[in-house]
């Protein structure tokens, strides 16, 4: 199996690796100093083997979102660690301690997390709030080539395992695991789609009509609140760890986590289900574009099979509408990043990168519009 550590991916169309300009040793040691963090895990991580020499400290994701690095100690042993990106960001997002929460509260439940080990909300001992995770083993399918290593035969089973780990984590009660108090006034939705309309507005994008139109009506078919649950906010297989039989052997990157609608989760697995010759418009392109993965249906089926609503479920059109909208969002987020210098690349990469989120925007808000009859 391919080996890894957290999420390599975050959400999708967040920005690009700076490693590439940096190089990832440059990265790691700019990001995650070893010498502060060692001295952290002395007091603070006693099962976390520290000698008089620093750890190891390697740069893992693709830099698009949180970052995370693969710590070695001293006995060989591997261990994740997750910290913000370098550059400028829009307001609320990579909150680590939120992330933290989520994991720690989800260790001892059904859902498979990584082994919470410990947070540091003291942004002075390597820069910035992070926190220490077990390592997992597993195939993290980020795009169709990482997906490539699960074998043909347990596509079909990693697909539905997807709508497994997705309802387990919608039976978990917030108020049982700690998380009540995460629970915001006023409606999910509602906040969702002030939040990123208000975000988008303050990005350089500069033709919001048809991301306007989208909002519009998403505003006005708007389904009533179910009783929260534990949403992920960025679920989808580049963010899961699967074993060469297709389990789910972890759900990485919980930034966008919160307490809402289920269905946005479910909406955005969907909206992200990319089938081989596909012409609809998905968030991102991922291993589902190949062969032996199931239909989207069948994943759907399978989570309504477990939830037992199907009633709520009818409801899914609307929640895919809402993904590609929001993904058309933070890509306008990526947009504004490259254009107001945030991100180290050369002119023309960034000019290029630039065409290319302008253009997915478009085409996410633009089905959006279509799927809700605009």
């Amino acid at each position: 199996m391919t080996r890894i550590a957290g999420p390599i991916g975050g959400p999708p169309n967040t920005e690009a690796d700076p490693a590439r300009a940096a190089g990832t040793s440059d990265l790691a040691a700019q990001a995650v100093p070893a010498g502060p963090l060692t001295a952290w895990l002395s007091r603070h991580a006693p099962e976390v083997a520290v000698g008089p020499g620093p750890v190891e400290v390697h740069h893992l994701s693709g830099g698009r979102s949180n970052l995370t690095f693969r710590i070695v100690d001293t006995d060989g042993r591997s261990w994740a660690l997750r910290r913000p990106p370098l550059g400028g960001v829009l307001a609320t997002a990579h909150d680590m301690g939120r992330e933290w929460r989520f994991i720690a509260a989800l260790d001892p439940t059904p859902v498979p997390v990584p082994r919470a080990v410990a947070f540091c909300p003291d942004a002075e001992v390597i820069g910035a709030p992070f926190y220490v995770m077990g390592f997992v083993d597993g195939v993290v399918a980020g795009d169709r080539a990482a997906g490539e290593a699960i074998p043909v035969g347990a596509r079909r089973a990693a697909g539905l395992a997807c709508a497994e780990t997705l309802a387990a984590l919608h039976a978990v009660d917030p108020l049982e695991v700690g998380l009540g108090d995460l629970r915001r006034p006023g409606g999910y939705l509602e906040r969702q789609l002030r939040r990123w309309h208000r975000q988008v507005h303050a990005s350089a994008l500069p033709d919001l009509r048809l991301v306007d139109a989208a909002h519009k009506l998403l505003v006005a078919a708007m389904p009533a609140d179910p009783t929260p649950a534990i949403v992920h906010g960025d679920f989808r297989p580049g963010n899961l760890a699967f074993g060469r039989d297709g389990q789910v052997g972890a759900v990485f990157d919980w930034e966008l986590a919160s307490l809402g609608d289920p269905l946005a989760d479910l909406g955005w697995l969907v909206a992200s289900w990319e089938r081989p010759g596909g012409a609809e418009v998905v968030i991102t392109s991922g291993p589902t574009a190949s062969p032996g993965w199931p239909e989207a249906g069948e994943v759907v089926t399978r989570y309504a099979e477990l939830i037992g609503d199907n009633e709520r479920t009818a409801l899914l059109e609307y929640f895919v509408a809402f993904a590609l909208w929001r993904s058309a969002c933070i890509g306008a987020g990526v947009y504004t990043r490259y254009a107001s210098g945030h991100m180290s690349a050369p002119p023309a990469e960034a000019a290029e990168i630039m065409r290319v989120r302008l253009h997915s925007v478009r085409a996410q808000a633009g089905a959006a519009v279509a799927a809700l009859g605009g």
